[in-house]
């Protein structure tokens, strides 16, 4: 039995999709925004209170596994549970690139006996390796196309 179009339950519309700019703002000085309001200010590590791009990307990968893993973790230590990553990984200069990203999540899990604090540990691990959008990317490589618009192309 085929179900009508009339039957089907209304579905919300999908939230518009964020859109990104970076824009140049001094010698190697940039601002990062997003169509959400998000700001953030991008530079070379010897400007003052910006992030480095290699620090943004290491701050995108430990934001995103605190995020997949939150609601597990709320479920089982609470809405205010304490939570801190830190990430940490040398660029190699050569080839540019981060041959190894290290996370370090720490979390209390005193008040859990030995055997649930380990279950919740493998539970955090499948959590972040399913849904670590970020991490998923990094460790699978991804494509990148890059379009250059110059102001010369044809309308």
């Amino acid at each position: 039995m085929t179900q009508s179009a009339s039957s089907t339950p209304a579905q919300d519309p999908a939230p518009p999709a964020t859109t990104l700019r970076v824009d140049r703002v001094g010698t190697r000085r940039y601002v990062g925004t997003s169509s959400r309001g998000g700001r953030v200010e991008i530079g070379s590590a010897d400007v003052e209170g910006v992030f480095t791009p290699g620090e943004l990307l290491k701050i995108a990968l430990g934001a995103c596994s605190a995020m997949a893993s939150d609601f597990p973790l709320s479920r089982r230590l609470g809405d205010d549970y304490d939570a801190t990553v830190h990430i940490s990984g040398d660029a190699d200069r050569e080839n540019e690139r981060y041959p190894l990203l290290e996370e370090l999540y720490e979390l209390d899990m005193s008040e859990l006996d030995p055997a649930a604090a380990e279950r919740l540990v493998e539970l955090v691990r499948r959590s972040i390796d399913k849904a670590c959008t970020v991490g998923r990317t990094v460790a699978g490589g991804t494509r990148i196309e890059l379009e250059i618009s110059t102001g010369h192309e044809s309308r």
